[in-house]
């Protein structure tokens, strides 16, 4: 089946239908509230929070003995908070920074869930089987109670953003500030720490521990090449994220032993890569066009400044000493001369070369100097 073909059969088969449409919306809450973890400079949080599920998704088959997506998630947002929380702690009690805190309990609570699915794939029971599954993600384990729960707490996510916009900028740009105005800063801290712990929760099932890191950032990362704008980076992020899900899903779909996950990863990274080159604020092509133009200009400008030094100099431009002075140019800034043509600061008569009323306004303009028959 190619892409033609798979997006042909998305609004017809129930299972494209549904993981197309689940990976859309992950890839939309992942990229809205991933912008908020890269403002923050809080990119480890993710991998982080991710790895730290995974000791609780392990802990609820253990106390349910049931594989329900809705009870293993629970447990994982449950494990998360807990993980996240433990960093708060550690960096605000002790006098470890905090890389040096995510780096402890993303190998402690990971290193605790590997040892718990170790311990549960040694159990007679075989319903244990799948758990795995978690690690690097499946999507197409994807059923429609998990697409509507994606959706509702994206609802959910939407609501609060729109809800404390006002609060969440604010505290993205200048907490110091915003403790002045007598907003807590606690909680709204908390609150945009939780909306991206659900998000991380619910893309388990679908990118998996390991991945659901960079298809939070990714989105948010290639959006920010874009604009200076929250409002308009939020948006940006999601539609990255949301393109990210529907065209990983169909490459994957498409193609033989392609795991969903890590093509959703690599479409996302393509997403960064082009903005990284193209985007025209701060991509490197645009810089490297802008740099040319302001290096071309600077030599326009020296060439225009040693010519007006001639022209004062020499009280007759016409004068060969100074046509000589002049006509050395020729050699070594050739194009320089002719875009000064081009401009109208000079004027080219043969071999000659002499400067326009139009340049001298523009030397004295640029060294703010009095015409020279003043």
């Amino acid at each position: 089946m190619n892409i033609q073909e798979y997006f042909e059969l998305v609004w017809t088969d129930y299972t494209l239908r549904t993981i197309t449409l689940g990976t859309a919306v992950l890839g939309a809450i992942c990229g809205m509230l991933g912008s908020f973890a890269v403002l923050r400079k809080q990119s480890l949080l993710g991998d982080a929070i991710s790895h730290a599920a995974l000791p609780g998704i392990a802990l609820a088959f253990l106390i349910t003995g049931a594989k329900d997506s809705g009870t293993l998630l629970l447990g994982a947002l449950v494990s998360g908070v807990i993980g996240t929380f433990w960093i708060r702690g550690i960096t605000t009690k002790t006098h470890l920074k905090s890389d040096t805190a995510l780096g402890l309990i993303l190998s402690i609570f990971f290193g605790f869930g590997m040892l718990l699915l170790t311990f549960i794939q040694k159990q007679p029971n075989a319903n244990q089987a799948g758990l795995d599954k978690y690690l690097f993600g499946q999507a197409a384990t994807l059923m429609e109670s998990d697409v509507r729960l994606m959706i509702i707490v994206t609802g959910i996510s939407l609501f609060v953003m729109v809800l404390f916009w006002k609060e969440f900028k604010i505290l993205l740009f200048d907490a110091d500030y915003t403790k002045t105005l007598g907003f807590n800063t606690k909680f709204i801290d908390v609150l945009i720490t939780f909306l991206i712990v659900l998000a991380i929760v619910l893309g388990l099932q679908t990118v998996g521990v390991v991945l659901m890191s960079a298809i939070l950032l990714a989105p948010a990362a290639a959006a920010r090449q874009w604009t200076n704008n929250l409002g308009t980076m939020v948006l940006l992020a999601a539609v990255f994220g949301a393109l990210s899900g529907v065209f990983g899903t169909a490459i994957s779909a498409s193609q033989n032993n392609l795991s969903t996950g890590p093509v959703i990863v690599l479409v996302a990274g393509v997403f960064v890569l082009f903005s990284f080159i193209f985007s025209h604020k701060r991509g490197l092509l645009f810089r490297e066009i802008r740099f040319r133009k302001n290096r071309t200009d600077l030599k326009l400008m020296k060439t225009l400044q040693f010519m007006y030094g001639i022209a004062q100099e020499h009280e007759n431009i016409s004068h060969p000493h100074a046509i000589r002075i002049l006509n050395n140019f020729y050699g070594f800034t050739k194009g320089s001369l002719k875009k000064l043509e081009n401009e109208g600061w000079i004027a080219i008569d043969g071999q000659q070369w002499a400067m326009t009323p139009k340049g001298y306004k523009q030397a004295q303009e640029m060294y703010n100097q009095k015409p020279i028959n003043e």
